[in-house]
């Protein structure tokens, strides 16, 4: 197994964001053009998409590459932009690129929920390490991402379904990382409240 590295948050951030950035990017300067390609017309927001499968996948395996690991968000996330990215493409129509974060947050609202219905945080598993809690702190937070991934689903569906395309890109680009950041800064008090000092003191004697 390849060890695990850490690299600094600026280049996870760019990593991790970059492509997205792009893509907005990118769109914004073609969205009301059309491109002719191997006899059928594609707009904008179709080669924009095309553009940005590739650059998404070079940017993860880069972080898989520099740290060692992909989180199983990751890897779905991955997963998901090649196979609703894909069909958009062949289909030549957009929404089902559009309709992806859906599907992506209320898989994971519902792995969540599964879960917590055995009485169990799967956050833990993915998240103790860097941010060590108590068991009661884990299964309070786990729902409160479980209700947060299920307001992102019916968010980004109304959005799609109901706006234009130049709005969806925006909540995209910008809406879901403001709205995840001001989740986790929301969740401080948590955090500092079910704080593990054991696991804390023990990554500390582990280092």
């Amino acid at each position: 197994m390849k060890p695990q590295n850490k690299i600094s948050t600026r280049l996870k951030l760019s990593l991790e964001l970059g492509p997205i950035i792009l893509f907005f990017i990118l769109y914004s300067r073609i969205k009301d053009q059309s491109f002719e390609i191997l006899g059928t017309s594609y707009q904008g927001f179709i080669v924009a998409t095309a553009i940005f499968i590739p650059v998404m996948l070079l940017a993860t395996a880069i972080l898989w590459w520099k740290t060692g690991k992909l989180s199983r968000m990751q890897l779905m996330t991955a997963i998901l932009v090649v196979v609703f990215g894909g069909l958009g493409i062949w289909f030549n129509d957009d929404s089902f690129f559009k309709m992806k974060p859906t599907i992506l947050y209320v898989m994971f609202a519902g792995i969540l929920g599964f879960g917590l219905l055995r009485g169990e945080s799967y956050l833990q598993y993915l998240m103790e390490e860097a941010m060590p809690l108590k068991p009661e702190g884990w299964m309070i937070f786990t729902r409160r991402m479980m209700l947060f991934f299920a307001a992102l689903a019916i968010a980004n569906e109304f959005i799609w379904r109901s706006m234009s395309t130049d709005a969806w890109v925006s909540f995209k680009t910008f809406g879901l990382p403001a709205a995840t950041f001001l989740f986790f800064m929301a969740q401080m008090r948590l955090f500092q409240r079910f704080a593990d000092p054991q696991a804390e003191q023990q990554d500390t004697d582990n280092g």
